[in-house]
């Protein structure tokens, strides 16, 4: 298994079915902010989505500079920023804004924009997504370095744009790029040297997609005249786990099926295929999804760094198939029994308690001699004053 100390976090779209008062959805992905926050999750990555009626959050920006004013620890990313959708010179200046906003706990997460639909009520074509996300990725490279460019596209004119403000990180705040099956998002991380988030499932197979996706990078990277370093792979997966499978399964019966009906009927991408009549046997039979204990949580994860070499993050695809008290405790159980196994924190507890434990023996000796040595040494210094005491006499 990797070394790599493993950081915890979530990708929140997030999805909440239409039958529920999405003002209060919304105030519930702010309190799982602070929750995670109180149960030290590294960071969180929030969506951009427009249309389909599921995925609420419309600007990342906005929400994360106020979950950064509810929470003290936890990183909060744009997860992701579709690139086409805006204008890359007024994107950058935002998000300058918030790292400066949140002392540097803002993450600039990009991408070309998943949903077909939200692309085309702007006028933009699927095909055209993927080559103006690397146009708007170089000028915003550029811009957080603190340079001026000018450049004329077919969707944007600048002139002489610089920054007013510095990142307040340096040298310039945390990028990423997001990537399912595309190999662009890789090459255009690696391009940069920055983070990739791999998207799209962890099946054996979708593992074989980013771990070629990963290779990708490498080479990029080195092209450029970047050193590849995995601690920026991020690996998006789908967990619920309860106190026991049983509890972890029916859990799940609140809201998978809703969660399913939007794969077969919205979204671009198949996590759950539309023939698909058991999205449970579905998920659990094909590795698509972990639904079971910590122990089989920190199975599925030892699996995932295994067959890629090792990444740097493991961030937990934020579904609400379960309802609130159900995943409050099953983001519990991970803090407290699946991240720190990924993390040493439990390593040296372990060595000091397996240490007094095997000298035990030698321990309770030396403790019983001890006790006994100052049992003797009263026991003698009472004879010596009695014996004093009857000379006196």
């Amino acid at each position: 298994m990797s070394n790599i100390y493993l950081r915890s976090g979530i990708f929140l779209a997030p999805f909440h079915n239409h039958d529920e008062n999405p003002t209060l959805s919304m105030q519930r992905d702010m309190e799982l902010l602070e929750l995670l926050d109180r149960l030290n999750y590294s960071e969180a990555w929030i969506g951009e989505h427009h249309s389909g009626g599921f995925e609420l959050i419309a600007c990342p920006e906005m929400f994360i500079a106020a979950a950064a004013e509810r929470t003290r620890h936890i990183r909060l990313g744009t997860g992701v920023v579709s690139l086409p959708y805006h204008n890359p010179f007024i994107l950058a200046d935002r998000m300058v804004q918030l790292d400066h906003m949140t002392r540097g706990r803002a993450m600039f997460g990009v991408g070309p924009g998943a949903l077909v639909h939200d692309a085309m009520k702007i006028g933009i074509k699927a095909a055209d997504q993927r080559r103006m996300m690397d146009q708007s990725l170089d000028v915003v490279v550029r811009l957080l370095r603190g340079e001026t460019v000018t450049e004329k596209t077919d969707w944007y004119n600048l002139r002489e744009a610089r920054l007013q403000l510095p990142c307040y990180t340096q040298p310039t705040m945390e990028l990423a790029v997001a990537a399912s099956r595309s190999p662009v998002g890789g090459q255009a991380a690696g391009k940069y040297g920055i983070g990739l988030l791999s998207l799209g499932g962890t099946t054996p197979q979708a593992m074989e997609r980013h771990t070629a996706n990963w290779s990708l990078y490498e080479e990029q990277a080195r092209n450029h005249g970047h050193v590849p370093d995995r601690r920026k792979w991020r690996v998006v997966g789908l967990f619920h786990i309860a106190d026991t499978r049983e509890q972890a399964y029916k859990n799940v019966e609140f809201g998978l099926a809703a969660f399913a009906k939007y794969f077969r009927e919205i979204a671009t991408f198949p996590i759950i295929p539309p023939d698909i009549e058991d999205p449970l046997k579905f998920l659990v039979e094909t590795g698509t999804a972990c639904i079971g204990t910590p122990d089989d949580a920190i199975a599925y994860i030892e699996r995932l760094v295994k067959g890629s070499g090792g990444f740097g993050g493991i961030m937990e695809l934020a579904h609400n198939w379960a309802d609130w008290p159900a995943m409050q405790r099953h983001y519990e159980l991970m803090a407290r029994f699946v991240h720190p196994h990924f993390q040493g924190s439990r390593d040296q507890l372990r060595a000091s308690y397996d240490y007094s434990a095997s000298n035990r023996d030698e321990f309770l000796g030396q403790a019983s001699a001890a006790v006994q040595a100052e049992i003797d040494k009263l026991a003698a210094r009472r004879a010596a004053e009695a014996k004093r005491g009857a000379a006196d006499d």
